[in-house]
């Protein structure tokens, strides 16, 4: 997916909220979007994720099914959460009983599923959260917009969207999120972008989330083997093993190591997991 010289304002005689910028997304990629409070991050993500059109530039490639977490959820719906799960997951495609069947699954995953006849106007914040996260996740998308979702999730959902995302990135989607966190998935992002002025800009590798330079933190090596043809999620830093066929190194960041762990023992087939040392 690419923008290409993309700008938006609301209104023909309103200030540029951003103008010129220039993104593109692969396959398989984590991108963390920063940048000031008010400073076009959410327009840029509603942007990417299809719900507002840019004023000029143009924007190509996004992937059929691209999926959209919002800060605030407007649960003042007259549905219950899982009946409106259901709802999005047949307005995706997907058959109602599979679309019933992701929805129960998402919703115990993130410790919601006592919620499910809850209505949505009577969800507590957190729980309304949960629920978005998982409109977002059931369709399996291949495009992943996050604009602050781990904002109102408890100690364990947050947990859960570390994990979802390292899976939808070993899946091949593509992952593009705000969170004001700059420890949030630490270390994983492939790529780092700042909201300056109207613009864009690269972030260069190492720079905190101030500007400043960060510091290196532990990294961890973990052995896996798979089955043949097995692949493990992209991006990472992999050597063949010497021995054990189909084995692979592979060296994260320790704050990423509990994501890509799970991400492995759960992927169809799942690794095996041989041994996790934390590097000198």
């Amino acid at each position: 997916m690419k923008l290409t010289g993309v700008g938006r304002r609301h209104g023909p005689r309103r200030p540029w909220v951003l103008r010129g910028v220039s993104l593109e997304l692969a396959p398989g990629t984590l991108v963390r979007i920063e940048g000031r409070n008010g400073g076009g991050k959410s327009t840029l993500m509603r942007i990417i994720a299809g719900i507002d059109a840019p004023t000029e530039g143009r924007v190509s490639g996004r992937p059929r099914r691209t999926a959209f977490v919002p800060e605030r959820f407007p649960a003042a719906l007259p549905l219950t959460a899982a009946s409106y799960l259901t709802h999005m997951g047949r307005v995706h495609g997907l058959p109602r009983a599979e679309a019933a069947r992701r929805a129960a699954y998402w919703l115990e995953r993130f410790g919601a599923g006592g919620h499910a006849r809850t209505p949505l106007a009577e969800l507590s914040k957190g729980s309304s959260q949960k629920v978005a996260v998982a409109q977002a996740l059931l369709a399996e998308p291949g495009l992943l917009v996050l604009d602050e979702a781990w904002t109102g999730l408890d100690a364990r959902a947050r947990a859960e969207l570390d994990r979802a995302v390292a899976e939808r990135t070993a899946a091949g989607g593509a992952v593009v999120f705000v969170d004001h966190d700059p420890a949030r998935l630490a270390g994983a992002p492939d790529a780092r972008h700042r909201v300056e002025g109207t613009g864009l800009v690269s972030v260069p590798a190492g720079e905190a989330a101030d500007g400043s330079a960060a510091e290196a933190g532990p990294w961890v090596r973990i052995r896996a083997v798979g089955r043949t043809g097995a692949l493990p999620p992209p991006g990472l830093d992999t050597a063949p093993l010497a021995s054990d066929g189909g084995g692979l190194l592979i060296t994260v960041p320790a704050a990423r190591s509990d994501a890509v762990l799970r991400s492995l023992l759960t992927a169809t087939p799942p690794w095996h997991i041989r041994g996790v040392e934390e590097l000198p």
